[in-house]
């Protein structure tokens, strides 16, 4: 007998994009997935423009009106969230009452229009999702107005405690696996580790630590081809900075025969396989506050190299599989080189590695995540 409540759930994002190439667009994306298969009612309420024919199974999109143009910055968001504030509040009123929506999850302070102000209809619930911390000036207002707060990670609770804030009561979700794929079958997976690609996918920003990566492995003996897929998200942190970031990552990896950088959207449905196709996956992020392109690469058993901070060491549970698949943030990109090479140097270790990942992934399923998520906000 299933006693889950039925939910008709609104998340509102004001960059979400299917294919987006950023962690809160693809995770967003994921609970919305697991809520529908699920069988609740599922809206994503999003100011950014959809492409044609892509689409998730069970789950409508409303559009929003903004006026801004993606990316932006934070600052030219918020100015933009104030300066329609009436608009986008009869907007969200508007699309709640049609979808008769019980519970509207603002998916950040700021981006996830968590600091608007909005009437809700009596017994409307108003759910904050913090998977970053948001400035001061965002935090304040959201948190007031929130009936329930979630993060994806102890991480980001212990982290908001840091900062002052009252997180105890905080519910801990984890982000979900949006696509499943079976993992490739042994031969295929031992013939990667002998001669197959590492790969790093990942948006363009500083703190994904991808330039200091590229830097280290131009200057490598080793020949392993070493594929980056990169691309550009709807938010930056000022204007440019991320195709300024892009310039000086082509100009390492251009001088390089052995890295190969490719730009552009990798759409959702492609992202398992492509990391299926790696002898393992380095995630070279400077702070992590979840992790999904590691669990995705996981979720297919190819393994993953990552620094120990922020939420990589829960997510992969260092010393599960093999001990050292985490290296010291201070010591920098070569220590996750070093470990790459002594992973694939080691086939039982590598082998053991594979399968221990793959096990692992297997708690983020998107429904099983959605029964957390109604359980969380009941």
């Amino acid at each position: 007998m299933n006693l889950t409540p039925w939910r008709s759930v609104l998340l509102v994002l004001a960059s979400w994009q299917v294919d987006a190439p950023a962690g809160i667009e693809r995770a967003t994306a994921a609970l919305a997935t697991g809520l529908a298969e699920a069988g609740h009612h599922v809206v994503i309420a999003t100011a950014a423009p959809q492409p044609m024919g892509r689409s998730l199974p069970g789950v409508t999109v409303e559009p929003l009106d903004l006026g801004v143009t993606f990316p932006c910055s934070d600052t030219t968001l918020r100015d933009a969230i104030d300066g329609a504030t009436d608009k986008l509040q009869a907007r969200l009123l508007d699309i709640t009452e049609r979808h008769r929506t019980d519970t509207v999850v603002f998916t950040d302070a700021l981006w996830g229009l968590g600091r608007l102000e909005l009437n809700l209809p009596a017994g409307v619930r108003r759910i904050l999702a913090v998977h970053v911390m948001p400035h001061a000036e965002d935090m304040h207002p959201a948190l007031a107005l929130a009936d329930t707060v979630i993060a994806p990670s102890e991480f980001v609770r212990s982290e908001a405690r840091r900062a002052g804030w009252a997180a105890s009561s905080w519910h801990v979700l984890p982000n979900a696996l949006l696509r499943e794929i079976d993992p490739l079958p042994a031969t295929e997976r031992r013939a990667l580790r002998e001669s197959g690609p590492i790969r790093v996918l990942a948006r363009l920003g500083t703190e994904k630590g991808v330039l200091p990566l590229l830097t280290a492995a131009a200057c490598l003996p080793s020949r392993r081809p070493l594929h980056v897929q990169l691309a550009t998200a709807a938010f930056e942190s000022a204007d440019g900075s991320q195709e300024k970031l892009l310039g000086r990552c082509r100009t390492i990896a251009d001088k390089a025969d052995h890295i190969t950088l490719s730009t552009g959207t990798l759409p959702w449905d492609e992202v398992p396989l492509w990391l299926s196709e790696a002898a393992l996956v380095i995630v070279p992020s400077l702070r992590e506050t979840f992790g999904l392109v590691a669990l995705e690469a996981m979720s297919v058993g190819t393994p993953v190299i990552a620094y120990r901070t922020g939420n990589l060491p829960t997510l992969l549970q260092d010393g599960t599989a093999t001990p050292g698949l985490l290296a010291e943030l201070m010591h920098g990109p070569n220590a996750l080189l070093r470990l790459a090479q002594r992973l694939l140097a080691d086939p039982i270790a590598y082998e053991r590695t594979s399968k221990a990942m793959y096990h692992l992934s297997q708690d983020y399923r998107p429904v099983r995540i959605a029964q957390q998520f109604v359980k969380a906000v009941s």
